[in-house]
């Protein structure tokens, strides 16, 4: 390295600096994009990996280097096959323009009016649901765990679904978009300690799936008609309809305050 460049390092100009910001942008989307998914415990595994590599390597230990290089070698192409949703999903979302997240806010208002509407029903009626909301995580694998189907969101048609004994009713909606791509679909439980015992299996599941995606998933408890609203790994207990309304519109759960507050033990 010359003596220009050595000076060029200790005096950075506004490309380094450009540079520096547009890389921390990029890798902060990567990270936030991966964040509770799958995605990081592989990234997780690669890093234990390339340490033991790195271990290997300084020891002088032949053979597992050698098979840790083969891991490495085949090990990209099988990541291509097995993230190809999420890349698909990444893909997506930087190819997104701002005029199509301003039409994407104005129809998730009327998604956000269909949903809330028909929680409010189930509610009333005392009759247990749970709705996913995909976000920019593709919840493909949970669609496939059920009925895939191709219908517009609407509050009588969820109200419909989650008829008791329906066929359907059973399983989580899951809805993309301005569609209903999924019913009676099967999502992993949470693991995580409950303080209040009286939540059951959907309240699980809505925890289980916003744990390991960046969905909102609403519930409505079959025992004491209370909606309940999941998020980040987050339940929120005792939501109003109109809050429900904000939620899937595009609001925060941290932003909630129930009576009961958030009923997971960490």
């Amino acid at each position: 390295m010359s003596i220009i460049e050595q000076l060029r390092l200790l005096h950075p100009g506004w490309r380094d600096l450009l540079e520096v910001a547009i890389v921390s942008v990029a890798v902060y989307r990567v990270l936030l994009l991966i964040h509770r998914t799958r995605a990081m415990q592989v990234l997780a595994g690669i890093i234990v990996l390339a340490v033991a590599y790195g271990v290997a390597y300084l020891m002088q230990l032949p053979m597992i280097v050698y098979l840790l290089t083969l891991i490495f070698s085949y090990g990209a192409i099988a990541l291509l096959v097995v993230f190809a949703p999420e890349l698909r999903a990444a893909l997506a979302q930087i190819g997104r323009s701002p005029m199509s997240r301003l039409f994407g806010r104005m129809a998730q208002g009327e998604i956000a009016e269909q949903v809330s509407e028909a929680v409010e029903r189930l509610s009333r009626s005392g009759i247990g649901a749970i709705i996913a909301i995909e976000r920019d995580v593709s919840l493909e694998e949970y669609i496939q765990s059920g009925s895939e189907m191709q219908a517009k969101v609407s509050a009588d048609l969820l109200a419909t679904i989650f008829t008791p004994y329906s066929p359907l009713h059973d399983g989580a909606v899951i809805v993309r978009g301005d569609m209903i791509v999924g019913a009676g679909c099967i999502l992993p439980l949470s693991q995580a300690a409950l303080i209040d015992r009286s939540l059951g299996t959907r309240h699980r599941a809505a925890l289980g799936l916003s744990e390991d995606t960046d969905a909102l998933v609403v519930v409505v408890s079959e025992e004491t008609a209370a909606i309940s609203v999941a998020a980040n790994g987050r339940l929120a207990r005792d939501v109003t309809p109109a809050r429900v309304r904000e939620l899937v519109a595009g609001g925060t759960l941290r932003e909630v305050t129930t009576p009961r507050g958030i009923d997971v033990a960490t």
